[in-house]
C-alpha cells in the first residue's frame, strides 16, 4: 500500500473514537472554550467579505504568507482591477504584479484567473452568490474542485463567509490543539478538520476558532510559549512535558 493511503487509513481509524472517548472529548472541549471565553471574550458572527467571491479570492492571497501581506496583496489587487470582469480580462503577469507582496505570486495569479474563468462558466457571472443556496456538503465539493482551493481554505470560506458550521484548522489552531490534547495523535492536518467538525459543537466553532487562533499567536506561541502566564495553563498538559525529570 502506497505511503499516503496507509497514513490516510491510519487518520480514518483515529478519527473513529469511540463513543465514550468522544463524549469525554467533547466535553474537553467545552472546557477550553469556556475557559477562552473568558479570556478573549464572544465572538458574534459576522462575514469577512460582503462577496464570496472575495472571500476566495483574499484566502488564496493569505496561504503560505502573514496577514499584512496578503491583505496588501488583496487591496493592491482590488485597486488595480475594480471588478473581477477586468481582472479576467487582464494578462496574468499584470495580475502577478499587483498581488506580488502576497508572496508564490506566479502561481495564485494562475490559480485565480482559473478561477475566475469556472466561475463565469458556472454561474454566468463573476459572482458565487448562488453557493449561499445550496447545501453545506454541495458547496464544499464545488470549491474543492477549484485549483488552490484544499480543506482549509474551504472550511474558512464555509463558516466566515457563509456561516456553516464548518472548523478551518489553521497552524495556530492545529498547534494549540495538538498541545492541548484535543486534536488526537497522530492526525494531519486534513484529518484534523474532520476530527475538529465532530468535536467542537456547531454554536461554538465561529468562536472557538478565533480565540484558538488568538490564544496561538499571544501565548501558545511555536517558539517560547508563555505557559506561566496562560488563561488555559489547568487544562493543559503542554506545561509538564516541557518539564525537566525528576533527579
Amino acid at each position: 500500500m502506497p505511503g499516503k493511503e496507509r497514513a490516510a487509513k491510519r487518520e480514518r481509524r483515529l478519527v473513529s473514537l469511540s463513543p465514550r472517548d468522544f463524549q469525554a472529548l467533547r466535553r474537553r472541549v467545552e472546557r477550553i472554550d469556556r475557559a477562552l471565553l473568558e479570556c478573549y471574550g464572544d465572538r458574534p458572527w459576522k462575514p469577512r467579505f460582503r462577496h464570496l467571491l472575495d472571500g476566495l479570492v483574499h484566502t488564496l492571497l493569505s496561504q503560505n504568507t502573514n496577514d499584512a501581506n496578503s491583505n496588501l496583496a488583496f487591496f493592491r489587487l482590488k485597486d488595480r482591477f475594480p471588478s473581477w470582469e477586468e481582472a479576467a480580462r487582464a494578462p496574468v503577469e499584470e495580475i502577478e504584479e499587483a498581488i506580488r507582496p502576497g508572496g508564490i505570486s506566479r502561481v495564485k495569479a494562475e490559480r485565480i484567473k482559473t478561477i475566475l474563468e469556472l466561475v463565469r462558466r458556472d454561474f454566468g457571472a463573476y459572482c458565487l452568490a448562488p453557493l449561499a443556496q445550496r447545501e453545506p456538503e454541495e458547496v464544499l465539493r464545488y470549491l474543492l474542485g477549484l485549483p488552490g482551493v484544499g480543506r482549509k481554505t474551504a472550511a474558512i470560506l464555509l463558516l466566515f463567509q457563509l456561516g456553516h458550521p464548518f472548523f478551518p484548522v489553521d497552524t495556530h489552531v492545529f498547534r494549540v490543539g495538538k498541545r492541548l490534547e484535543i486534536i488526537p495523535a497522530g492526525l494531519g492536518p486534513v484529518a484534523a478538520h474532520e476530527a475538529m467538525d465532530r468535536l467542537v459543537p456547531d454554536g461554538s466553532k465561529y468562536r472557538l476558532h478565533l480565540n484558538l487562533v488568538e490564544h496561538g499567536r499571544r501565548a501558545c506561541r511555536a517558539r517560547n510559549p508563555l505557559c506561566g502566564d496562560c488563561c488555559l495553563r489547568a487544562l493543559c498538559p503542554y506545561p509538564e512535558r516541557l518539564a525537566p525529570p525528576l533527579r
